[in-house]
């Protein structure tokens, strides 16, 4: 396992992972979710703000006995909707990510 205080510069270790084929594979899966996840997330949340904006009537109107508005219920799905993605991206880190990246330190630390 890589000690924290290592040099970066000058551990030959480090060339080894980043030259490791699963590495450059790791990178790429991990950074796809990773702004699929993102731009799912700007979409979500820019678009409620856009609905705020644009269409306030909408977000307006009353929701079951008329206390709440359609805004709120909305609003709890962005939040929602957050919490399920880091999730998920939590979830693939533990179980994909981490065998690979245990993979690629075992290998390329011997």
């Amino acid at each position: 396992m890589l000690k924290p205080d290592i040099d970066v510069e000058t551990d030959p270790n480090i060339e080894r992972i980043r030259s490791h084929p699963q590495y450059r594979v790791l990178r790429s899966k991990r950074n796809r979710l990773g702004w699929t996840l993102t731009i799912a997330m700007f979409i979500v949340y820019y678009g409620y703000i856009a609905l705020i904006a644009f269409d306030k009537a909408f977000l307006a109107r009353p929701v079951g006995a008329g206390v709440t508005t359609l805004g709120i219920p909305i609003g709890v799905a962005v939040i929602v909707f957050t919490v399920v993605i880091v999730g998920y991206y939590v979830r693939r880190a533990n179980s994909e990510y981490d065998a690979i990246t245990s993979r690629i330190l075992k290998d390329a630390c011997k």
